[in-house]
């Protein structure tokens, strides 16, 4: 077989690869779209707040460092 046959052999291969590659793309794409406006359609409007205890006291620097401090300290325990 001659180069130039090759070439477009080679060619048309790559064609129908990048052609099935970017069918495949817009189907996915055409699913993840129905997937959102089924989502957008059934699921419930907005999310209840979540409960549990919150603090009103806003939290101080110091207050910050011990507590990061003693967790540091909590996992350096549970590693030896």
């Amino acid at each position: 077989m001659a180069v130039t046959g090759l070439l477009m052999e080679g060619l048309r291969l790559m064609a129908i690869g990048m052609g099935i590659v970017f069918a495949f793309l817009l189907l996915l794409v055409g699913v993840l779209r129905v997937m959102s406006l089924a989502v957008m359609r059934f699921a419930p409007g907005e999310p209840a707040p979540a409960s549990g205890p919150v603090s009103e006291a806003p939290v101080t620097d110091g207050e910050l460092v011990a507590v990061i401090t003693a967790a540091i300290a909590r996992y350096r325990e549970g590693r030896h």
